[in-house]
């Protein structure tokens, strides 16, 4: 018989993702903690990945995220979902590259194959990157350098007009980023930066369903078109995943929306209350993963405010966040010693939540050791 579907309000649900990303947390926790609770942080802008994190738990400091990513190592900075860069646990790197690594393969290889590529030439050129990289981390115009003289003519066409020619490499798993001097970008071996790691070995589909999961305890309720649009794993796939994963999921209802959750987590999600608790206000910063997982967004703003914060060619707004959805943008300029922070409000923002965003604002001139000036327009 066909499951009935458990009816939830917006609220309920807003206030369980906030939870699962760590925004109203009263004991926070490390950075590691959380790039594995939220499913990676995207960190195609760095400074904004020190502030995802910072945003989850305040007493973070750049130096503890840059230890872990290139001491400890229990942080591997990588390319994954969408093609984009995020910091995810390194003991789950096995889990996003089975699970990813056709599609991102693939998704390459039809890029080179615009130059003429075929797909046994692009291929080819993984044992050359990984030669080059048999001894040392080396930026991108090193590698480039290195293996130019040994391909062709239309290989090099490619490569002056490609922003990497590291692009399948990494979709395998086989070269991550390396830390580099004076903010340089650096490639680096799997086995080399990586090689006191013991990894299982998962098939594809083993890996894509833990990716569901994953992704549904972060951000579920949700659905399987969300999670193909957040993974970039093909809707075909995707069909087949939710199949296998139908006995241990649940429907949702909210707002005549269909969605999926855990069935582990609909104890979690009732038992979610708003009753007594404050407002949960924070300042996310651009490309905050909180606004990146479903493909449609009118639970986090209105249409009227969308272009504000999803910019052109892909670039993502500072927002202040109240409880759960975008109540404005935000942005700030460091001066001398103070830290200046404007604040854009799409409506009118309550005392209590104009005092709980200034002190969020504190706490960030707080982070960058700065005295505050805030400007509310």
């Amino acid at each position: 018989m066909p499951k009935t579907a458990l009816h939830i309000s917006d609220e309920m649900i807003s206030r369980f993702r906030l939870q699962r990303h760590h925004l109203s947390d009263e004991e926070p926790a490390d950075a590691t903690a959380i790039c594995r609770d939220v499913c990676g942080v995207q960190a195609q802008v760095m400074s904004s990945a020190f502030l995802q994190l910072w945003t989850r738990n305040h007493s973070v400091t750049r130096a503890e995220i840059e230890n872990a990513l290139w001491q400890s190592r229990t942080l591997v900075k990588t390319s994954l979902m969408r093609q984009t860069l995020h910091l995810i646990p390194t003991d789950e790197f096995h889990v996003y590259i089975a699970a990813l690594r056709s599609s991102r393969v693939m998704a390459a290889l039809r890029v080179m194959a615009r130059f003429g590529i075929a797909r046994e030439e692009g291929e080819s050129l993984t044992p050359l990157i990984l030669e080059a990289l048999a001894t040392q981390s080396l930026a991108r115009p090193a590698i480039a350098a290195a293996i130019r003289p040994r391909v062709s003519k239309r290989v090099r066409l490619w490569m002056e007009n490609s922003w990497s020619a590291v692009r399948v490499p990494i979709a395998e798993g086989l070269i991550c980023y390396g830390s580099g001097e004076a903010n340089e970008i650096t490639f680096t071996r799997t086995d080399r930066w990586l090689s006191n790691l013991k990894l299982e070995t998962l098939s594809e589909t083993e890996a894509q369903c833990a990716l569901f999961r994953k992704y549904l305890r972060a951000y579920g309720p949700a659905t399987a078109t969300d999670f193909s649009h957040w993974s970039g794993i093909p809707m075909q796939q995707v069909k087949a995943i939710a199949d296998l994963l139908d006995p241990e999921m649940e429907k949702i209802t909210s707002e005549k929306r269909s969605l999926l959750l855990l069935r582990g987590d609909v104890a979690v999600l009732k038992g979610v209350s708003a009753e007594n608790e404050q407002s949960c206000v924070r300042l996310l910063p651009s490309f905050d993963i909180f606004l990146l997982a479903h493909r449609a967004k009118n639970h986090l703003l209105s249409e009227k405010y969308y272009k504000r914060v999803y910019r052109n060619q892909g670039w993502i707004s500072p927002v202040v966040l109240v409880d759960g959805a975008v109540a404005g943008i935000w942005s700030h300029e460091s001066e001398k010693k103070r830290l200046q922070v404007k604040i854009e409000a799409f409506g009118k923002l309550s005392r209590a939540v104009r005092t709980a965003v200034a002190r969020e604002a504190e706490r960030l001139a707080d982070y960058f050791a700065r005295d505050l000036t805030i400007q509310f327009v």
